[in-house]
């Protein structure tokens, strides 16, 4: 199976604001680009997204040409930054950002959620859909979702520790390809897991 991870385009917001469960549109020329650049990979047998419209936007505008209708799944938002989201960075107290930069899968941001709790519930989506019967083994299913999803969703796949995550870069309008197949002769279950591409461009970055 192969999990298409898809980053939204850029975001029509100001440049420096804390956005992340905060729902603001995808800028029209980067939306276009970034569909046009997904039209010319393989058409996937389902299509999942965030239910943000950076990412919904993409996902349905597809649909329009022709992919499968997208199934919109909250595991699959990006992180909530609590009482943080909407201000400027800079706003943000320098000490509360340290403390938080210090310990990003255990802190969260006042009112938020932790980067640990992101990844569960997307490793908890990564596990149904790929146990779904509906899909082969041989299926190719595209994500439309958010940085915090693409970098953390890997590690949790493979067991390894989610500390350094924020070092794997992500940008916008961007393809990581995970493979995953059952493992012969081991515990009943287990999957090989295999990242395949990262960060590739497919639109614009800016």
């Amino acid at each position: 199976m192969k999990l298409a991870l898809i980053r939204h385009p850029v975001p029509a917001i100001t440049p420096g604001t804390c956005y992340g469960r905060l729902d603001v549109p995808a800028q029209p020329a980067a939306l276009a680009a970034l569909v046009r650049g997904c039209l010319d990979l393989p058409r996937p047998q389902a299509v999942f997204t965030s239910p943000l419209a950076r990412c919904r936007a993409v996902a349905s505008a597809l649909a329009a040409r022709g992919w499968p209708e997208p199934l919109a799944d909250p595991r699959l938002a990006e992180l909530d930054f609590g009482q943080w989201e909407g201000r400027q960075w800079s706003e943000i107290g320098s000490a509360a950002l340290a403390a938080w930069r210090a310990d990003l899968v255990g802190l969260a941001p006042p009112g938020g959620e932790t980067v640990g709790a992101l990844a569960e519930r997307a490793l908890a989506w990564a596990r149904e859909t790929v146990a779904n019967p509906v899909f082969g083994q041989d299926a190719t299913i595209a994500i439309f979702t958010h940085a915090g999803v693409i970098q953390t969703l890997p590690r949790m796949l493979c067991d390894e520790p989610l500390a350094g995550f924020a070092a794997t870069r992500i940008d916008y309008a961007t393809l990581t390809e995970l493979h995953i197949a059952a493992t012969e002769g081991t515990v009943a279950g287990r999957r090989r897991v295999a990242v395949v591409t990262r960060n590739q461009p497919l639109g614009p970055a800016s």
